[in-house]
């Protein structure tokens, strides 16, 4: 069985968090960076699924946003990033977990 690639674009703490669970090809973007390398990786169709932060969806035109939403391949799926009262961020969830502090990693 072949296994799909899989991306994440978003911020550093996010990023960081996917590639401690293992996953390579993940992009520290922002803002309009980070539309311009979705629809970049969207291009390409390399990637079975892509992670990406749900903050550059304001970035985004109405086109490549409806693009993303109904891409098959990949399969982009935006995820929250905005922490919400009482909840764990990722940072801490992998410091108490993990015993690592994200924030000092490059």
């Amino acid at each position: 069985m072949e296994f799909e690639k899989i991306a994440v674009i978003g911020e550093r703490e996010t990023v960081l968090g996917f590639k401690l669970v293992g996953i390579k090809d993940a992009f520290i973007a922002s803002g309009g960076d980070a539309v311009s390398l979705l629809r970049d990786i969207m291009d390409k169709k390399e990637y079975g699924l892509v992670i990406v932060s749900n903050t550059i969806i304001g970035h985004m035109d109405t086109a490549t946003l409806r693009q993303a939403e109904t891409s098959l391949k990949p399969i982009i799926v935006f995820i929250p990033v905005e922490e919400e009262k009482n909840k764990e961020s990722v940072e801490q969830l992998a410091k108490r977990v993990l015993g690592v502090n994200i924030q000092t990693l490059k």
